[in-house]
């Protein structure tokens, strides 16, 4: 063992060495830079590594995801991973978890439990989640993210820099609501109509606001917003046959038959383009045939790359159909306001986005699209390149080693592009509306009590004398919420009574509270309590426990001085629509953010 690592123990000192191989670290994430960053890992020291990933491993993978072979597609990235990198070093402790970083194991107290948190994760929300828990836990975490040739390591640290969210992300590009739904003339619009539209009036959260169709009416567009209108409330009297043996026979002759011979009676709309085509039901799947025989005798990669028949993409798209309508009225047997999100790596949603993107394209005579470029299309990719993630895994584990050697002040912000450009850490955001509240850990037992106790005796009652069970006295009309869904403010109050584990407040949720009180000196306040469920509480005395700085700070409102951040010119990277994509990275909505460790074309 003495000889595997004098490298390391020459290079950085015995000290500092010592230091790396007690470390606790947790790598999120083990796509392309979570493969490099493993292998330095257990090769520079580092003696216990955990590593959470949800994905499994897929062709395209291959190319730059060293660690993964062509026998292992279809694993678990996590858990082969963790066996690859063994071969490097078989002195390493790896634990592999095949889970998503949002399941309640993956608590606040887990979190704690580690020196230092990596992330090489590949979606917004996912690095927010995991901002948002080493913020509460206190524990320093290392952010990283490649584009092509250009790549990025931040370093953040509660109180003492930014954190991943201090910066604030763009909006996701807009289209025409009439140019997707009525007259698209390119593949992309078909595919944004299938992905963002369709997809989630069948099986998202119709309620919400169409996030990437911008709807613009204009005396010019009356009548045919007037169809789309019209279009919209039959689609949701449709959903009430979900679940049905002809639901995806409704849909089909809804979307690609009526509504399009709804369309071909505005004249107006085709004196200067091709009208569309309405499809036939009984023509084109009349006599169908099951496309799985034919996915069974090929290649999978080859099946992937063809661009399908008229006939392919009709059996596709009405094999699909069922298969998420089942999924979501399972789910909703237990949340009835549960709705599926579109996601790439999902086999049924990026087949239905497929399928239903190259009939639209056939209606309106435009190019139709393998399930590779749709994939590529849909969720905005650039091809990663592996060299980047060699060079950007490689900083990652030299900026932790200054962390884990006390000298996090000398560590830089780096940006990779042509050369590599270090950049002072900056201060956090005053304005940030997630490093400046307040975190606490509640522990509580869920099953007794109940909201009323939650607000009255944890977030209002006043903390005097030395009993633990001391609330957080945040005066004013109180709000509290349980991500997008209010539990309680003083003109709902329907669910006091109501015990935390039937709201579905459980071990490792996150609770936030935010107030408005007319002195201005605590206005604004802003606490996340990170619910931890004890059995042995609410029996005694004791109703619950806070842990966390009871020195709560309020959210000004001033201006923010300009840092490296925003002082950066859009021209020392690549301009994508007229902006840094490496400065957008931080600014992305959850819609356009890295896929694997692939990054956002925000644009067609």
């Amino acid at each position: 063992m003495a000889g595997r690592y004098q490298h390391s123990k020459t290079t950085i000192g015995v000290d500092l060495f010592q230091k790396v191989s007690e470390a606790r670290v947790l790598m999120v994430g083990a796509g392309g830079i979570g493969c490099e960053l493993l292998k330095n890992l257990v090769m520079s020291g580092f003696s216990y590594v955990e590593v959470v990933d949800l994905d499994t491993i897929d062709m395209s993978n291959l190319n730059r995801q060293f660690l993964f072979q062509r026998h292992h597609i279809g694993k678990a990235k996590a858990s082969v991973a963790r066996e690859s990198a063994l071969h490097f070093n078989p002195d390493a402790k790896i634990v592999a978890h095949h889970a998503s970083i949002y399941e309640p194991q993956f608590d606040i107290s887990w979190f704690k439990s580690f020196d230092i948190v990596l992330n090489a994760l590949d979606n917004l929300a996912a690095r927010r989640h995991v901002n948002g828990m080493c913020l509460a836990a206190g524990v320093p975490l290392i952010e990283s993210g490649t584009e092509g040739f250009r790549g990025q390591v931040t370093l953040h640290m509660k109180r003492l820099t930014r954190c991943y969210d201090c910066d604030a992300k763009p909006t996701k590009k807009t289209y025409p609501v009439c140019t997707i739904r009525s007259t698209p003339s390119a593949p992309i619009h078909c595919i944004v109509w299938a992905k963002s539209y369709l997809f989630n009036q069948l099986f998202g959260n119709t309620e919400e606001e169409e996030p990437t169709i911008n709807l613009e009416e204009t005396s010019q567009n009356a009548e045919e917003m007037a169809h789309l209108r019209h279009e919209n409330e039959a689609l949701k009297r449709l959903r009430d046959a979900i679940g049905s043996d002809a639901y995806g026979k409704l849909v089909f002759e809804k979307v690609f038959t009526d509504d399009i011979k709804g369309l071909l009676l505005m004249e107006e709309l085709w004196k200067n383009r091709r009208p569309p085509t309405p499809l036939n039901f009984e023509e084109i799947a009349g006599n169908r045939k099951s496309t799985k025989p034919m996915r069974d005798s090929v290649e999978w990669n080859q099946w992937d790359h063809k661009v399908w028949t008229l006939e392919e993409n009709a059996e596709v798209f009405l094999e699909s159909v069922p298969e998420l309508a089942k999924r979501l009225l399972e789910q909703r047997r237990t949340d009835p306001n549960y709705s599926l999100s579109f996601d790439k790596d999902d086999d049924d949603a990026l087949n239905f986005v497929t399928a239903t993107a190259n009939l639209r394209a056939y209606i309106y005579g435009l190019e139709q699209k393998s399930r590779f470029a749709v994939k590529e299309m849909a969720g905005n990719i650039i091809p990663a390149v592996a060299t980047t993630n060699a060079i950007i895994a490689g900083l990652i584990v030299l900026t932790a080693m200054k962390v884990l050697g006390g000298n996090w002040s000398d560590c830089k912000n780096t940006w990779v592009a042509s050369t590599i450009n270090p950049e002072r850490l900056d201060k956090p955001n005053s304005n940030c509306a997630v490093c400046t509240t307040g975190s606490f850990i509640l522990t509580i037992n869920t099953r007794t009590a109940t909201l009323r106790d939650l607000v009255e005796r944890v977030i209002q009652q006043h903390p005097e004398g030395e009993d633990e069970s001391q609330g957080l006295g945040i005066s004013g009309e109180i709000t509290v919420q349980e991500g997008d869904r209010l539990l309680y403010d003083p003109d709902f109050e329907d669910n006091m009574d109501v015990t935390l584990k039937d709201l579905g407040i459980l071990h490792a949720s996150r609770v936030m509270i935010t107030n408005d009180d007319d002195d201005e000196e605590t206005k604004n306040v802003t606490v996340v309590l990170h619910i931890v469920h004890s059995d042995s509480l609410g029996e005694s005395e004791t109703l619950f426990i806070l842990d966390g700085d009871r020195d709560i700070p309020p959210r000004p409102r001033k201006p923010e001085p300009e840092t490296n951040e925003t002082k950066r010119s859009a021209n020392d990277l690549t301009e994508i629509n007229g902006e840094s994509s490496l400065t957008k990275r931080r600014k992305m909505d959850p819609e356009v953010t890295a896929v694997d460790d692939d990054v956002v074309v925000v644009g067609d």
